[in-house]
């Protein structure tokens, strides 16, 4: 990481020293100094703004932090509005400062007149008490003396308090006068100023200030409190801080109240403006699991949902690479797929599968590998599974073998060019598969290793050898085809499959499980270990996300549970079996995209002479056969299919002099004779039917059909 001083029209020294300091490296000589570990970032010199990377002063990146700067702005204006209705409000904040000015101008003397009063009201009661006393007729002589005396006295003490009470007042008066004076003169000079430099606007700032002045004095509520806006969290404020990093795993229960982050990077928004990253250790001693486990608590604390928060495991224990994102990530429209792109793929290479939070694209190699893609329905497992199969279609030297176990129509639009399919979910069918593979395709593979002196087909050997090609077999919902075969047939079934896995690997084999209930009964436990790469779409449970990923991922931050629905094709993606499991949208191509990248795999196939037998016109396979007489017939087929009707439907009938004709613009020397003895048709069949306005002898398609299917085992 780098500190780049922003430019400014004077240079700041303090500055300046400080980017030095963080560039400069000991000298030879110097004392040695323990240095701190290269990858820390000292914390920001300037305050607790994060450091601003050099892609900010692009375009993109001013349009990033304006976007930032503007979704902000409303909140902080939103985040006002609310603050108004509590003690904290700016008009609750005058308020007091009103009063207590108020306060402060009546001041202590008060007390003291109260005081006053109190002695005022005092002697004179005692007065009353001694008047009465005295006033008394029959007190004797000396008593009556006596009682004059206490009277006197009491008048004395009660004038005297009257003047004390007196003068306080007094001296309240002048004393909360002077106040007045010291506290409405500022003010009064302000309006005066305003007044007499700019009129009534003067004025009006004049009395803003005045305002302004109030609700400073009135902040602290009578509790002492303060509004204390620098706390609020990222989901109020979109924006990632040092001390709210610190505090949020402080609350998550993640770090204890001492405790501090060691930042490796400043909190920093990303280059398209939709995120917040940032790396950080830990405190020495705690495992990454536990920040890991506490993805909930992190995202309460921050303010956020829980799929806006992805925390991922450093380059070693104790490390987090922390990412925030601004709003939902991968709810909106999907881009094209990079398939509809290109003209052919070598599935050799790594293929690309989908793109992952950061917007970089997830790149597999499926090379010795196979997978297991599971979620519930509507997850978007099919969508993903096609990544990998239009990839492997669009490479000609490729042999598809693809099984349905729910007889549904994710694999028809392949059937052209797969080697070989079941769309039924029939379990014999499946058997027939996976014995073909273990009985001829593995022994094939293993000979030709073999021959060029390997223990597996390589990249390299297919350079030189079109034999060493690749084969992807998908085997979706297997549940299905357990619950419709016999005992014997699904334990035959699963321990094909498990030989497969394991060995057909090494041998070009690439094998693909999907399931929507990801259990032991939906992939078999020994084989669904044994494959590397998992894509965990949206599941009901932590313990489903667990069967695909794997035992414990859950508990490790890792839920495909917390996916939404709305996140349709996204899911936990682990590439191999070292890999850290993350976020990832597979590509999406909707029904005539894949039509039209399956046209494009036909057109390579049929060019490259690797279309499977089925997928080629009965013509074409009777061309392939070499023999004269199915040279004929595939002429004969091609007329009928050049006589098409208006929906392109060929011709069920035609003259036999149309395929005499026909025969010998191909170079065939066929007589109608000859042309009787092949196609032999029953007697109802050599009847005349009316053709251009006459009537001719001719020849049905669906005998001629008959033929090819009797004497060549081939048919529609």
């Amino acid at each position: 990481m780098s500190i780049e001083a922003t430019a400014s029209s004077a240079p700041d020294p303090e500055w300046e020293r400080l980017v030095n300091e963080y560039h400069s490296a000991p000298t030879a000589g110097a004392e040695t100094v323990p240095a701190p570990r290269a990858a820390v970032a000292t914390s920001d010199p300037m305050g607790d703004t994060p450091l601003v990377p050099a892609w900010t002063r692009t375009g993109q990146g001013w349009k990033a932090r304006t976007g930032a700067g503007r979704v902000n702005s409303v909140r902080r204006f939103r985040r006002w509005v609310r603050r108004q209705a509590t003690e904290h409000g700016h008009s609750a904040q005058t308020f007091r400062g009103l009063r207590r000015t108020f306060l402060w101008v009546q001041g202590t003397e008060g007390v003291q007149i109260a005081i006053a009063r109190r002695e005022v009201q005092q002697a004179q009661h005692d007065y009353k008490d001694a008047k009465w006393g005295h006033d008394k007729r029959l007190v004797p002589g000396k008593e009556k003396d006596k009682r004059r005396s206490e009277m006197e006295k009491s008048f004395a003490a009660s004038t005297t308090a009257l003047s004390k009470y007196k003068s306080a007042k007094k001296d309240a008066r002048v004393r909360r006068a002077v106040r007045g004076a010291v506290a409405l003169s500022p003010v009064a000079a302000a309006e005066g100023a305003g007044l007499y430099l700019m009129g009534g606007s003067g004025g009006l700032l004049a009395t803003g200030a005045t305002l302004v002045s109030l609700a400073l004095l009135g902040r602290r509520t009578d509790g002492g409190e303060l509004y204390a806006d620098h706390d609020a969290k990222f989901g109020d404020t979109l924006k990632l801080t040092d001390s709210m990093l610190n505090q949020v795993y402080r609350d998550a229960k993640v770090i204890g109240g001492d405790d501090v982050l060691e930042l490796l990077t400043p909190c920093t928004l990303t280059a398209d403006g939709k995120a917040w990253e940032v790396a950080f250790d830990l405190p020495s001693g705690m495992p990454a699991k536990k920040a890991l486990a506490a993805k909930t608590g992190v995202a309460s604390a921050l303010g956020v949902a829980v799929q806006q928060l992805n925390q991922a495991l450093g380059d070693r224990e104790g490390r987090i690479r922390l990412r925030v994102s601004l709003n939902l990530p991968f709810t909106g429209k999907p881009t094209p797929g990079p398939l509809l792109s290109v003209d052919h793929v070598d599935l050799w290479q790594p293929i690309p599968m989908g793109i992952n939070l950061r917007g970089q694209e997830v790149s597999t190699s499926w090379v010795e590998r196979s997978g297991l893609f599971g979620g519930e329905p509507g997850a978007g497992k099919s969508a993903a599974a096609n990544d990998l199969l239009i990839a492997a279609a669009l490479d000609p030297s490729v042999s598809l073998y693809l099984c349905d176990g729910k007889a549904g129509a994710d694999i028809t639009p392949f059937e052209q060019i797969a080697a070989m399919y079941d769309t039924d979910g029939d379990p014999e069918r499946l058997l027939e598969i996976l014995d073909h593979i273990w009985t001829v395709e593995i022994p094939r593979r293993r000979a030709l290793a073999k021959e060029h002196g390997s223990r597996k087909l390589t990249a390299a050997m297919a350079a030189k050898d079109p034999r060493a090609n690749l084969a992807v077999l998908l085997v979706d919902e297997w549940s299905s085809y357990g619950a419709a075969a016999e005992r014997k047939v699904r334990e035959e079934l699963e321990r094909l499959l498990r030989l497969i896995v394991q060995q057909g690997r090494a041998l070009g084999i690439i094998t693909l499980a999907a399931t929507q209930k990801p259990d032991s009964d939906s992939v078999p436990t020994g084989i669904r270990d044994i494959l590397s790469i998992r894509w965990a779409m949206r599941c009901l449970t932590p313990q489903a996300s667990d069967t695909i990923l794997g035992q414990g991922y859950a508990a490790a931050g890792h839920n495909a549970q917390d996916i939404l629905k709305s996140q349709r094709g996204v899911g936990i993606y682990m590439d191999g079996e070292g890999a850290e499991p993350e976020l990832t949208r597979g590509h999406y191509y909707d029904d005539d995209e894949v039509a039209l990248l399956l046209d494009r795999a036909y057109e390579l196939r049929a060019k490259a002479g690797t279309l499977p037998a089925g997928a080629r016109s009965l013509a074409d396979q009777l061309r392939d056969l070499g023999d004269d007489q199915a040279h004929v017939l595939a002429v004969l087929l091609d007329t009928f299919a050049a006589h098409a009707d208006d929906e392109g439907e060929p011709a069920e009938w035609l003259p036999g002099s149309v395929l005499v004709d026909a025969l010998a613009a191909a170079g065939l020397d066929v007589s109608a004779d000859s042309l009787g003895r092949l196609v032999v048709r029953t007697d109802e069949e050599k009847g005349k039917r009316v053709w251009e306005g006459s009537r001719a002898v001719g020849y049905p398609r669906s005998r001629v059909l008959v033929t090819v299917r009797d004497r060549f085992k081939l048919g529609e």
